[in-house]
């Protein structure tokens, strides 16, 4: 489980790129990649080291204000527990 104290980062070998053909993000690591529709982009981007998971949590409830904050909590930690568990994340804390 990730700490909401934490402040995570993709991993060095972990990149996001933008793919033009589809239009979509991807997350792209060694001889693998992710297509992340556009709440994880969301996520993946503000994995800088500068943001705690709850102001990440934050900055999403503020730009889905149509969605329920425990719902967007949860599925944050849900995708950032995902990337953790794939070795994509590291906690700068």
């Amino acid at each position: 489980m990730i700490a909401t104290d934490a402040k995570p980062r993709l991993a060095a070998k972990a990149r996001l790129r933008f793919d033009r053909k589809t239009s979509r993000y991807l997350l792209l690591y060694p001889e693998r990649g992710l297509e992340l529709n556009a709440t994880a982009a969301d996520v993946a981007r503000l994995c800088t080291g500068e943001h705690t998971v709850a102001a990440i949590v934050d900055q999403l409830v503020e730009k889905y204000a149509d969605r329920p904050r425990e719902v967007i909590e949860r599925e944050t930690l849900a995708f950032l527990a995902a990337l953790a568990d794939r070795a994509l994340l590291q906690d700068t804390t």
